[in-house]
């Protein structure tokens, strides 16, 4: 048996050099734990370089400036948001449990990312792709919510009222701005075991005029249009 040393050995055990890949989601997650310690604007692109083991040279290789890293941050996290928000309308049974489980898709959101979801509100009125991104988001939630809404009118379990999709932007923009400032802590908010159940409450008895069980035989009024 030959004893020969294969000469691939040694270099199996080199360590592998960070990739491209590797070292922007250094910095996306450097980025996010520094936001749960300080303000955006606290944040140094040093700060973000040091923290992914790069120059800050490097750092800007990969993103052209700290409100540049959020944004990419945000997206990961918003394409998340999404996937989980379709599953819940689509995939749970019954009306109620499917509006219940879409809501807990944003509030998880807002609850696991709200170090971020705060960076991206303070750059909202600064930055138009922070912007762009966020209107896109609360775009697709109407859509997704005003076909739903149309769908349970379809079937005969909410009665007619006012269009399905300014219902659905009345009631997104409600959970936008409720669990925004309940997770955060600013201003007046709902408490943690409150917050589903009220926001539940609210959306029901908007599409259905009641927060009975949308699939529970029940007589419907005619028409709950707003006067």
């Amino acid at each position: 048996m030959s004893t020969a040393e294969d000469p691939g050995a040694g270099r199996s055990r080199r360590p592998r050099r960070p990739s491209g890949d590797d070292r922007e989601r250094a910095l996306l997650a450097t980025a996010e734990r520094l936001l749960e310690e300080r303000p955006l604007a606290e944040i140094s692109v040093d700060d973000l370089a040091r923290g992914a083991g790069i120059s800050r040279s490097t750092f800007y290789f990969y993103f052209a400036s700290k409100e540049a890293v959020v944004l990419a941050l945000l997206d990961r996290v918003v394409a998340e948001a999404r996937a989980a928000r379709a599953e819940a309308l689509s995939g749970t049974a019954g009306a109620r449990a499917a509006w219940r489980a879409a809501l807990v898709t944003v509030r998880d959101t807002f609850r696991d990312h709200r170090a971020l979801t705060a960076a991206a509100t303070e750059l909202l009125a600064a930055s138009p792709e922070v912007r762009g991104l966020w209107s896109a988001v609360m775009d697709d939630f109407v859509a997704e919510t005003a076909a739903a809404i149309e769908a349970e009118r379809a079937r005969g379990a909410a009665p007619p009222g006012p269009p399905a999709r300014d219902l659905a932007v009345a009631l997104n923009w409600m959970n936008e701005r409720v669990i925004q400032v309940s997770v955060s802590g600013h201003g007046p908010g709902l408490a943690a075991d409150d917050l589903l159940d009220v926001l539940l409450t609210v959306w029901l008895r908007t599409i259905y005029g009641s927060d009975a069980d949308p699939d529970e035989p029940r007589n419907l009024p005619a028409d709950t249009s707003l006067k």
